[in-house]
Order: structure tokens, then C-alpha cells, then sequence
């Protein structure tokens, strides 16, 4: 079900100045005078895995982002099967087109167990208004989602299948050094991300696995050779 119009607990101010992705997120260059501006709380969404936070064409009054866990964008076509157009990680804004639209332009699922921050576009109308800092901050995260799907469509969408794996492996680890630990979605949601088939994710990882690529630690959990994953993508510098 979507969370979009549900009632979740609010952080104070204090903990939003203080919050680890503050750096990454919307509200970069916020001063203690901008966060004076908030009267609207802003409200905290945690989703389990596989719950929705919104679908296509749901109204969209407020934006998003992301504190922790994975969540994918997903755009279905006619015949019923889906396509993921984005990930978005931790620090990543979601639903920017609330603030021209009205109506969001994806579904947006949790791939892993994630901790949202709600913030009603009313919010953002204020700060921009009154917060020039906001407005080019505004401005900075659109054209990052642009490039982001941008990536995407050149690097998960090109290639063989060996490639486009290997390209999501590095693009989900989340250590640096020559081990890195990777969790991986299911094959269908693989193979709905690259556009290959179920059956091809699955022979794909498992080549991986025989071939010490990727070490199973549990059904979604495992550490990459890093070199080895960036050489396979098509080159050595290759980085998400």
C-alpha cells in the first residue's frame, strides 16, 4: 500500500541538523535561519522491504529523501511488465516533480528496509522563496537525477549481460578496497533493472560464484572482487 498519506513520526529540527546524509541531501546549504523557516514538521516514513511509498499518478504533495536502504523507480509498460529506471541510495531525492507536476512519474519500492524523510512541498515552496541557497540546491538535484538516469540508461542498458551484472554489482557496494560487500534484489528485479531476463540474471550470478567474482554470505548478501567486477564491466577506473 502506498505511504504517501499516512502519518509517521516527526524529527525535530535538531536531529534534521545533525542527520549523516544532511551533506547528500536536499537541504545541503540549509543555515540555523533556514531550518527557523520550517513550521511544517517534516515526517519520518520507514518501509519494509517490497512496500510501496507511492505508484504512478498518485498525488504528489510532498518529496522525499533518503536516509537508509535502497528503494527502485519503476515505470510499467503496456503490457504489464515493469522496468527500473533508477536506484536510488542513501542521500538520494525522490518525487521532485511534485514541485511542477502534481502527480508522480514512478512507483517507488523499497528493495531493502528503508527510513525516508517526508517533506511537503510546502516546505520547499517557503524555502525557496525565502532561501535562495535552497533554490540552487533545488536546481543541483535535478540535474542529478538527470544524470542519474542518464547512467543508467548508458551503463545497465548497453552491453552484454555479464556487463550490465557487473555494472550493478559495483554500483551496489557500499565498501571500498580490493573486498567490497554488495547486496543484491532478487533475479526478477535484476533482470527488470538490466532488461534481461529472470533466467539470464540467475545463470549470470551464478557464473559469478563459480568463478570467485562473488562470495555468498546469505540468499541476498555477498563480497565482490572488486577488480575482478571492475575489469568484466568493460574497464579497470570504471566507478558508480
Amino acid at each position: 500500500m502506498s505511504q504517501t498519506g499516512c502519518a509517521k513520526p516527526k524529527p525535530d529540527m535538531v536531529r534534521c541538523k545533525s542527520c549523516g546524509v544532511r551533506q547528500l541531501a536536499l537541504f545541503t546549504d540549509m543555515t540555523d535561519e533556514d531550518f527557523k523557516l520550517v513550521h511544517q514538521p517534516v515526517d519520518e516514513i520507514k518501509l519494509a522491504q517490497g512496500e510501496v511509498l507511492y505508484h504512478t499518478d498518485d498525488t504528489a504533495d510532498c518529496l522525499y529523501t533518503l536516509r537508509s536502504g535502497l528503494v527502485k523507480m519503476t515505470h510499467y509498460l503496456i503490457d504489464g511488465s515493469q522496468r527500473v529506471v533508477r536506484l536510488v541510495r542513501p542521500g538520494g531525492t525522490m518525487g521532485l516533480e511534485a514541485l511542477v507536476a502534481g502527480r508522480f512519474a514512478h512507483n517507488a519500492e523499497a528493495l531493502q528496509d528503508s527510513v525516508l524523510c517526508r517533506i511537503p512541498v510546502s516546505v520547499v515552496e517557503k524555502l525557496d522563496r525565502e532561501s535562495p541557497r535552497l533554490h540552487k540546491q533545488i536546481l543541483t538535484r535535478w540535474h542529478q537525477t538527470v544524470m542519474d538516469a542518464d547512467y543508467w540508461l548508458t551503463q545497465m542498458s548497453t552491453g552484454s549481460a555479464r556487463e550490465r551484472v557487473a555494472r550493478l554489482c559495483l554500483f551496489l557496494a557500499n565498501d571500498d578496497g580490493d573486498l567490497a560487500a554488495c547486496h543484491l534484489p532478487g533475479r526478477e528485479d535484476i533482470g527488470a533493472m538490466l532488461g534481461i531476463t529472470t533466467e539470464t540474471a540467475s545463470r549470470v550470478i551464478a557464473d559469478f560464484r563459480r568463478q570467485g567474482l562473488l562470495t555468498t554470505h546469505s540468499r541476498r548478501e555477498f563480497s565482490m572482487n572488486i577488480n575482478g567486477m571492475r575489469a568484466l564491466a568493460g574497464t579497470e577506473d570504471y566507478a558508480a
